[in-house]
This record gives structure tokens, C-alpha cells and sequence, in this order.
């Protein structure tokens, strides 16, 4: 697993997530695999059929050597490689994440329907069955203060610890801080409030971070308890932050159903790239299992970005370049 892997839509190249997906290759020193995917005709004894399938091939073409011409252009050596596919965009993408370390794609921020049953439907798909995690970008990074923060949502089971595990990676990556956020519904006892209820509340966060300040000496974590829907408050929190992270534990039925309502939430509020966690262990545990003892993986040693986070990219003669937000794609 040496890829980050980008989704390029023939339509339409989303810069934003191009951007993003590079910046991310070349602060793990890793190797960016564009892929683009044209998808069969319906029938093809159609002569219309036919010819759209054509033009999107050769859209696609165009599609793949924009999207790298942009990448070297931006990020001198960064090693890249082309892939043109006949087939479903989701179900492409979907088969090389299992070699891929991050699979990265745009969002066109479809509607609930839209997104599950259209044929061009990539990110519910793409999210619901990747077995890397999925980064979706809508538009480029909010420029952080200092330091600036990564937030990572928490709710004590099985998935989030898989979720915290990478966030805090990422975050010494990016020599910034963590914040992690577990969301309580709002209480309607006073006593809730008391220091007792307020320890046991904060018992599955603090479970959930346990031992990753001392493995990441170099990341400040900070545990925050918020009230009120999942959804809402981590796409507020998601205002301020460079990028979030929750962890993916729905499970079987349709795709739109395995990946949880919280998440799917997410896809339609957060305001910084989403970054949706698969859980390793394949059956959600109960909320038990948070405070289990559970060892912790090895630090990877890897090369640091040394572009400044938040900066825009500048090209070979050193002239900053701006890139509109404009739409995403799959």
C-alpha cells in the first residue's frame, strides 16, 4: 500500500480535491494514482450509446492528463501514475482501496436519493465499501490559525478507536493539534450536570484517546464533551478545523444505509474535507469495548511536507497559484 488514490471525473476535474489529494501524497511520500472511469453504455447496439461512451473515453483521456500536467506543475517530483478504466466510477475506485492508502474524490453534494441510486452516485458508494479510508473534498482547507487543529469525532465504540488512531497520525503529520469531540444527547436532569454524571460521561472519550498523547508526544489532544445532535455539532466544529475525521461503522443492507446517519449527515454539512475511517475489526462491539486494553500501532516513520499547512501551492518559478472552488465530482 504505497498510493493515495484520486477519483477523476471525466466531466468535470475537481480541483479542490486534486489539490488536496496531491498535498497529501507528497507530505507521506507517497505515489498519487489518478484514476479515471468511464462507465458502459446501457446497450450497446445504440449508435447514441455508442458514440456518448466514445466521447466520455475521450473526455476522460483529456480528463487524466490535465489532472497530472497540474499535479507536476505544482508538485515538482512527486511521483504519479495513470489509470483510464472501463467500468462503474464507485465500483473502480471501490476495487483499489485495498491497495491504496487514502482513496481522495470530489463532492457534488447530490441529494440523499441522488446519491444512492443515480449512476454517476460515487461518494455514498465509494464510502460505504472502501476498505482504506475516503477523503471527501468539497473545497480547499480553511486557512488555520496557529497551531491549527484537526477534530475527530468519538462515540466510544469500536469504529471511532480506528478514527482516533489515524486522525492522530495525520495530525502529527501535519504538526498540528487534536481535538477530540464525543456528542451527548441534551439532558433534561439538572443532576446530569453534577461531576459525577460529567466523569461518566466523558468515560468513553477518555477511553477512546487513552494512550496516544504518550505514543505522540508532539500532538496536543484535547477531549471535548458537546450536546446535541452528532451531525450538527461536528459540522460546526468542522468551521474551524483543517479537516475531520469519524470513524464508518454502519453495517450491511443498502450502501446508503452502512454508513451511518451521523456520516451521511457529515457529507451534506462539513465545511472542511471529511475524512471517513472504515473500522478494521468488522463487528461493531458495544460501548464496552472502549475501555478494553488494546495495543497500539507502530509509529510510521515517514518524510516531513515541508510546505506550510494552509499556504497555496506555488509552481516551479515559485509564483503562487490559485485554484477556484467551483464543483466537486464523483
Amino acid at each position: 500500500m504505497n498510493d493515495v488514490l484520486f477519483g477523476v471525473d471525466p466531466r468535470e476535474l475537481p480541483i479542490p480535491a486534486l489539490v488536496w489529494a496531491a498535498d497529501e501524497a507528497a507530505r507521506r511520500g507517497l505515489r498519487l494514482r489518478l484514476v479515471a472511469a468511464v462507465p458502459p453504455a446501457h446497450d450497446r447496439f445504440l449508435y447514441d450509446e455508442l458514440g456518448r461512451g466514445r466521447a466520455l473515453r475521450i473526455r476522460a483521456e483529456s480528463a487524466l492528463v490535465n489532472a497530472e500536467d497540474l499535479v507536476r506543475e505544482l508538485y515538482e517530483g512527486l511521483r504519479t501514475a495513470t489509470e483510464l478504466v472501463d467500468g462503474a466510477p464507485a465500483t473502480v475506485l471501490r476495487d483499489r482501496t485495498a491497495h491504496a492508502v487514502l482513496a481522495v474524490v470530489g463532492s457534488r453534494r447530490l441529494g440523499r436519493a441522488s446519491e444512492v441510486l443515480s449512476e454517476r452516485s460515487v461518494v455514498v458508494p465509494l464510502v460505504a465499501r472502501a476498505d482504506c479510508p475516503v477523503v471527501v473534498v468539497r473545497a480547499p482547507e480553511h486557512r488555520p490559525v496557529h497551531p491549527p487543529t484537526l477534530v475527530v469525532g468519538v462515540d466510544g465504540g469500536t469504529a471511532c478507536q480506528d478514527a482516533v488512531a489515524f486522525a492522530v497520525d495525520e495530525a502529527s503529520l501535519r504538526e498540528a493539534r487534536l481535538r477530540a469531540v464525543m456528542v451527548r444527547p441534551r439532558s433534561r436532569l439538572s443532576h446530569d450536570d453534577a461531576d459525577e454524571g460529567f466523569v461518566e460521561r466523558r468515560r468513553p472519550l477518555s477511553a477512546c484517546v487513552a494512550g496516544w498523547a504518550e505514543r505522540y508526544p508532539d500532538v496536543g489532544i484535547v477531549e471535548e464533551v458537546l450536546h446535541g445532535h452528532p451531525a450538527e455539532q461536528l459540522a460546526l466544529t468542522s468551521q474551524v478545523a483543517v479537516v475531520l475525521v469519524v470513524g464508518r461503522r454502519g453495517r450491511g443492507g443498502r450502501s446508503g444505509m452502512r454508513i451511518g446517519s451521523t456520516v451521511h449527515g457529515l457529507l451534506h454539512r462539513a465545511d472542511c474535507p471529511l475524512i471517513i475511517v472504515p473500522c478494521r475489526s468488522g463487528e461493531e462491539r458495544n460501548d464496552d469495548s472502549a475501555g478494553a486494553e488494546r495495543p497500539l500501532p507502530e509509529r510510521p516513520e515517514r518524510p516531513r511536507h515541508t510546505a506550510p499547512l494552509g499556504t497555496a501551492p506555488h509552481n516551479r518559478a515559485g509564483r503562487r497559484v490559485g485554484y477556484g472552488v467551483g464543483p466537486g465530482s464523483v
